[in-house]
């Protein structure tokens, strides 16, 4: 068996997630505390009681879903021993799979994230930028129409390639309806703009890169102890020093997601766990991959069915 864990990004959180985990596990109490102290307030209790519109900020529910997955990923290593032969994540994600490849400490990524939330949330304002999905055409073909829906001083962008026909696109908000409509005539089975505070992950993100290159700068890396597999150009890391580079440039650039399951695919990976709020990257996986069996971490039921796997294997 070749295992890789995966964690997920923004938009798995939910109001009551990490809650169980934190209630029947010490070791998941100490990610949570740990976190509370390098933030100087308590995640842990809006991360299980919210409210919903605060925990959805970008700002607060980045450092929330990489608190929960370490948490539940800190469970899950200690009790099986199991050691993963590579790591991946989606956009925050990738910071999360840092942190269990000990590039990164976890106080140093709850803080670097939440000022990633915060420059994200004040990068445009409201109504100025946005995205959308686009189900069943080909990312050749979104690309084309990003080109042809966006006006004259506008962007409009691929931004995630999540698996074989999804597509997520990122840019000026009247260009993102406008691509939204031509794509449900170009044949698309779906598509649609997604409730998201910003353009993510397209060029009108370049003040976020610059302020995001100057906290990174103040964070000490390491080289990896497990391969994760970068968003930026879906390989591997090499050294440390490549690791602020290539975060910075992640959030002007798409999530290559269905290039990294496949480049995790290429290296022999045959299993993977998603470890964290939420099943997106499991479905993904599956559409993009089905070579790879996945399993998913979730809920205290979802972790103790996986220790019982893991411990009888």
């Amino acid at each position: 068996m070749a295992l890789a864990f995966i964690f997920p990004g923004q938009g798995a959180q939910f109001v009551g997630m990490g809650r169980d985990c934190y209630q029947e596990f010490p070791l998941a109490r100490e990610v949570f505390d740990r976190a509370n102290e390098a933030l100087g307030e308590n995640l842990a209790e809006l991360c299980f009681s919210g409210p919903p519109e605060l925990l959805k900020r970008t700002d607060n529910a980045q450092p929330a879903i990489l608190t929960v997955s370490l948490a539940m990923h800190r469970v899950l290593a200690t009790e099986t021993g199991v050691q993963p032969a590579a790591l991946a994540g989606h956009s925050l994600g990738e910071y999360t799979a840092l942190v269990v490849g000990e590039a990164l400490d976890l106080e140093s990524a709850v803080k670097l994230v939440r000022v990633r939330g915060k420059l994200m949330e004040e990068s445009a304002p409201s109504g100025v930028g946005g995205m959308g999905a686009i189900l069943g055409l080909d990312r050749e073909v979104v690309a084309a129409l990003c080109r042809e829906a966006a006006g004259e001083d506008e962007v409009l962008v691929p931004a995630n390639f999540n698996c074989p026909g999804q597509v997520v696109v990122s840019g000026h908000l009247s260009a993102v309806k406008r691509a939204v409509e031509l794509a449900g005539e170009r044949g698309a089975k779906r598509s649609l703009t997604l409730e998201v505070s910003g353009p993510f992950h397209s060029p009108l993100m370049n003040r976020v890169e610059t302020g995001l290159r100057e906290a990174l700068g103040t964070a000490s890396f390491f080289d990896l102890s497990v391969p994760v597999v970068a968003n930026y150009h879906a390989g591997f890391y090499g050294s440390a020093r490549e690791i602020p580079e290539l975060l910075a440039k992640q959030v002007c650039h798409p999530v290559l997601w269905e290039d990294s399951i496949r480049t995790l695919l290429k290296s022999g990976i045959d299993q993977a766990v998603e470890i964290g709020p939420g099943r997106v990257l499991s479905g993904l996986i599956r559409k993009t991959t089905p070579e790879i069996k996945v399993h998913n971490v979730e809920s205290t039921p979802s972790l103790r069915k996986l220790i019982d796997l893991f411990s009888s294997s």
